[in-house]
């Protein structure tokens, strides 16, 4: 397991805050993407630690089926929606809205 460090949580926050407008990303991406392959549960855990008013659009990022998998699930599908991305039976399409860098 990987510690949390200020620079792998610098990182993961970097890579979320690329996730553009509408466009969503998986755990696993963003762990990948920050130079931490196989850690998409690290993600989780400091994407857990934000402050409720931090601008990083969390929101954004999902498990790798496209589901809102944390306790503010209302607010998150809340967010998506306003930014345009469609849940049907609980699940975003990544084919549609998934992020490719």
């Amino acid at each position: 397991m990987v510690e949390t460090t200020k620079t792998s949580q610098d990182r993961i926050w970097q890579v979320i805050h690329q996730i553009p407008h509408g466009k969503v990303a998986t755990y696993g991406q963003v762990a990948l993407l920050a130079g931490m392959p196989s850690h998409a549960r690290l993600v989780g855990r400091i994407l857990s630690q934000l402050p409720s008013e931090t601008k990083l659009p969390w929101h954004r990022v999902l498990n790798s089926q496209g589901r809102i998998t944390n306790p503010g699930r209302e607010r998150q599908q809340s967010r998506l929606e306003a930014e345009g991305v469609t849940l049907i039976n609980g699940r975003v399409s990544l084919k549609v809205y998934g992020w490719e860098p």
